[in-house]
């Protein structure tokens, strides 16, 4: 179970998270939703402890996050943080150690991943000569190594094509069937409302409205 509370964000003046909270539990497909500037970056980030916050906390298990907590965790964030001029396979063996994966293993389970998004032939091409579509499987990959135990996505779905989309849903089926928790966000509503348990909407960096697909339907004007 991962849970959020209060998370609040200030710069200066501008409060871009206010008192957020919200639970992914165990298993569960999460959609975090709202336009731009809604705050949605801001709250995964403090999830990640990429920012600090100015008020409240992330538990995992019940207990606040700790950095060996959230190292277990996948994450994507929205830039693309891979490095533009190595190899796609020696790039994505590499963080695979990084998570404490063997060569041997790491490498398997990256060709496995990259076969399965369909550039099985590019493993020695740059991260740059990709295109922005392939660019994203890539970053999808470099997310889920590690056996993560749980996935926070920011905007996974951006620029990846109706096949692409397919893989990545069924991608992340199977984390879930294993009870893995996702939190992921995207502008794509049809989406959002076809994959998740329930959605969590943001607006002006408060949540306004949580719930299922069904519920926030049947509460709406």
């Amino acid at each position: 179970m991962l849970e959020v509370e209060g998370l609040t964000r200030t710069f200066g003046d501008l409060t871009a998270v206010d008192g957020v909270s919200f639970e992914v539990p165990p298993g569960a497909m999460v959609g975090f939703v709202g336009g731009n500037g809604a705050g949605k970056t801001t709250t995964m980030r403090m999830i990640m402890g990429i920012l600090t916050p100015t008020a409240g906390q992330s538990r995992w298990q019940g207990e606040e996050l700790t950095r060996a907590m959230r190292s277990r965790f996948g994450y994507m964030p929205e830039e693309r943080g891979l490095y533009p001029k190595q190899p796609v396979l020696d790039q994505l063996v590499y963080l695979g150690r990084l998570h404490g994966m063997t060569p041997a293993a790491a490498k398997a389970r990256v060709r496995d991943l990259l076969e399965r998004f369909g550039l099985g032939e590019r493993l020695s091409d740059k991260v740059e000569t990709l295109s922005l579509g392939n660019q994203q499987r890539a970053q999808i990959i470099a997310a889920v190594l590690g056996d993560p135990v749980a996935l926070i996505l920011d905007e996974p779905f951006s620029g990846l094509d109706p096949a692409a989309v397919d893989q990545m849903s069924a991608l992340l089926r199977e984390y879930t069937s294993d009870d893995v928790p996702v939190l992921f966000s995207s502008h794509q509503l049809d989406l959002v409302d076809r994959l998740c348990d329930s959605i969590v909407v943001l607006a002006r960096g408060k949540v306004v409205a949580s719930g299922t697909s069904t519920q926030l339907r049947e509460g709406g004007p």
